[in-house]
């Protein structure tokens, strides 16, 4: 099964490609799609959604898994990290993908077993499961790993969005 994961962000958007076959995890690629902070933001939305789209076109992944919105303090950016994360669930959606959805809480349980796990913790794992020489940069992008790791290990999960 070949898993695209998604640290959703509208400044920087977190993902890993990861194959997962008899309990053995492979990353296939990570990175992050950046925008800049002086465009607009329907262009930043645009470029997120078009990125995420060829990401789909040259990985073709089985699934999408994208982490749940975290609401802080700041309601502002809660809903701007918002539109970036339906920017991303319609490019899988219209890319015919599924999308499951992951808490934080169910991501630090699926990799450390304990969810109130630190991102030190979660890095680590990352790096470990997925036979790494080190953390990947930026933290958006071993997050993004962690929750295609998370899909993995959640078994027969049922999709947020069916295609």
């Amino acid at each position: 099964m070949r898993i695209l994961g998604i640290d959703p962000g509208y400044a920087i958007l977190g993902y890993g490609i990861v194959d997962y076959e008899n309990n053995h995890y492979k990353a296939e690629n990570y990175g992050a799609v950046t925008t800049d902070k002086d465009m607009e933001m329907s262009l930043r939305l645009k470029h997120l959604y078009e990125q995420v789209s060829n990401l789909i076109d040259l990985y073709k992944p089985d699934g999408a898994a994208v982490e749940e919105l975290f609401f802080n303090k700041n309601a502002k950016t809660a809903i701007l990290v918002a539109q970036a994360r339906g920017a991303v669930i319609t490019a899988c959606v219209n890319k015919g993908i599924p999308v499951f959805e992951y808490t934080p809480l169910q991501i630090k349980q699926a990799l450390v077993g304990y969810g109130r796990a630190d991102k030190k913790q979660i890095q680590y794992m990352v790096k470990l499961i997925l036979h790494l020489d080190e953390v990947p940069k930026p933290d958006d992008t071993a997050d993004a790993l962690a929750v295609a790791i998370c899909h993995g290990n959640s078994g027969s999960a049922a999709p947020m969005f069916k295609v």
